[in-house]
């Protein structure tokens, strides 16, 4: 079962307020695809036994009665109350992707004791009677479940309905101060009957209960995962998730939400499984329609503001330029408290091409010295940039190599009225920019975006030889993993 549940969070799933809507195309309004393959089951597929064995556990058996005619006795009256199970143990697990069906799940040797009183008496009913043994049942079961993934408003949700126990083994033990050969005779056959039917029910009734709060849990963590602030994003899927003998697909909108309310809209999306292979464990396959608008968000945000000042900004102008530095920015950057500002004056655009991905940005910087004198020379700088970025994970950490398509100095001005526009100044403002400014930006976003990553814990997953490969219009992501131990824990701790 547990790889049934855990497929969520690979699944990048998160709840969404709007039920599905497919129409005749669901791929023209995916913005995120995700795709989870047969090898990735299986390493979920390692901790299914410990769901399992808190779903028996935390099951709950109601009390029974019932009634039996028994020859020259006449009518015998029971009950079972205080049922509990013991000792509980569990063989192996297997899983298996079922073409346009259900993720099955096998179940073998689940080894357990059950644990109760009967209260038994003749002729009348139990509440008279006096007579009570307390009794031990011992099991041996296997477990076979289909679950059957469908949208119900918007977000996964698992139907385990078709659910089954074999029982391979069913002792009775009778204790107490009385137990006749006859007793456990005439008991053994109907109690016996009776709990079966109640394991079965209330089993299968956990495991779909369990089943469903681990989806709730998981879609709840990423929803925490896929927002930072006012920022966040509507995942909720278009259509059912698809089921193949070798993976499980789902789609999803991908619309970015600012301050609660969406500030994007998808236009005709470009997305084919054709684009996703079956090689790695996991895939996640994103429109540059659904990135670009997070990038506007965050300018809105007011996130692509910089301060820069002291040493840290006079080490920055330490790189040897092939032009000489301007008077006035040299008046600045040798002063005792250089300060400098960096932001963002329009939002950026991004794309996705086989180069990278393209960002367009129009930049203003203003350098000053620190000082309550009006008078203190600035220096303002308009430039617009266009770079393609390639970026990679490796060791927990986010790399970006950009590299400059494009750099255009739009406007500089000065405080003193200095003529800053020549060749020779301009050659050099564009300089600063590809061999201080750029960098430095991305020596921001490097360990920005690697925190708000681990912030969400991403850092606690084994991610093995992650490729990021952008195409026109897209990024695909495509990586193996290792089993995320902590979100099982977590999810025991809380629910259990």
């Amino acid at each position: 079962m547990f790889p049934t549940l855990v497929l969520m969070v690979l699944l990048c799933l998160a709840p969404g307020s709007l039920a599905c809507d497919a129409g005749t195309s669901p791929f023209k309004s995916t913005g995120i695809a995700c795709r989870v393959t047969k090898p990735a089951a299986l390493v979920l597929n390692q901790k299914t036994t410990q769901v399992i064995q808190a779903a028996f556990r935390h099951a709950k058996y109601p009390s029974m009665k019932g009634e039996k005619s028994i020859l020259f006795i006449g009518k015998v009256l029971y009950g079972l109350n205080n049922l509990e199970i013991h000792n509980l143990s569990i063989g192996k697990s297997e899983v298996e992707l079922r073409e346009n069906d259900a993720i099955g799940i096998e179940i073998h040797n689940v080894s357990a004791t059950f644990k109760g009183t009967l209260h038994y008496g003749y002729g009348s009913w139990l509440i008279n009677l006096g007579h009570s043994v307390d009794f031990e049942i011992e099991s041996h079961i296997d477990l076979r479940v289909n679950t059957k993934l469908y949208c119900g408003k918007g977000r996964v949700t698992a139907d385990t309905s078709d659910c089954t126990l074999t029982f391979h083994k069913l002792l009775l033990h009778l204790q107490g101060d009385k137990q006749p050969g006859w007793m456990k005779k005439l008991f053994t056959d109907f109690i016996s009957f009776t709990v079966k039917l109640v394991i079965k029910s209330q089993i299968c009734k956990e495991i779909n209960t369990v089943a469903n709060i681990m989806a709730d849990f998981i879609q709840e963590r990423a929803e925490l995962f896929l927002s930072d602030g006012d920022i966040g994003v509507d995942i909720s899927l278009t259509t059912s998730p698809s089921m193949r003998a070798s993976y499980i697909e789902s789609h999803h909108k991908g619309l970015v939400l600012y301050r609660k309310v969406p500030s994007s809209f998808l236009n005709e999306s470009v997305f084919s499984p054709a684009l996703l292979s079956e090689s790695r464990m996991l895939y996640f396959w994103i429109s540059d329609q659904v990135l670009n608008p997070m990038v506007k968000a965050a300018h809105e945000d007011r996130r692509f503001i910089r301060h820069i000042a002291g040493d840290e900004l006079k080490e920055l102008f330490q790189v040897d330029l092939s032009r000489t530095m301007p008077d006035i920015l040299n008046q600045i950057i040798s002063s005792d408290n250089p300060v400098a500002k960096v932001w963002s004056l329009a939002a950026p655009e991004l794309s996705m091409n086989p180069q990278g991905t393209i960002v367009k940005s129009t930049a203003a910087v203003e350098l000053r010295i620190n000082s309550s004198d009006a008078e203190s020379p600035s220096l303002y700088i308009e430039t617009d940039v266009e770079v393609a970025v390639q970026a990679s994970y490796a060791n927990k950490k986010l790399f970006l190599d950009a590299n400059p398509i494009s750099i255009t100095i739009r406007k500089v001005s000065d405080s003193a009225g200095m003529d800053l526009d020549t060749d020779s100044d301009m050659d050099y403002f564009k300089e600063m920019v590809h061999r201080i400014g750029i960098p430095k930006v991305i020596s921001y976003l490097e360990p920005g975006l690697t925190s708000l990553m681990d912030s969400n814990d991403l850092n606690l997953f084994e991610i093995i030889n992650p490729e990021i490969i952008t195409q026109e219009g897209y990024v695909v992501i495509q990586l193996d993993f290792g089993f995320p131990h902590h979100l099982l824990v977590d999810f025991l701790k809380k629910n259990f």
